[in-house]
């Protein structure tokens, strides 16, 4: 059970150091891109929400 867990961990470091890290500008730029769209979606969720409710309670009363 030992000898096969330390080949697994020496297996993982083998293939981690293969993995090509992207840059800190590259990880920065990503990260923008993404609270970018989150807020854009966060809008517009909210303004379909608020005519929705505002639909709703124009029908119902």
């Amino acid at each position: 059970m030992f000898k096969r867990l330390v080949k697994f961990v020496k297996e993982v470091r083998s293939e981690l150091k293969r993995v090509s890290w992207p840059s800190r500008g590259e990880i920065r730029g990503s990260t923008t891109v993404v609270i970018i769209i989150v807020l854009i979606l966060a809008v517009f969720i909210g303004l379909v929400d608020r005519a929705l409710s505002y639909l709703v309670s124009f029908v119902f009363g």
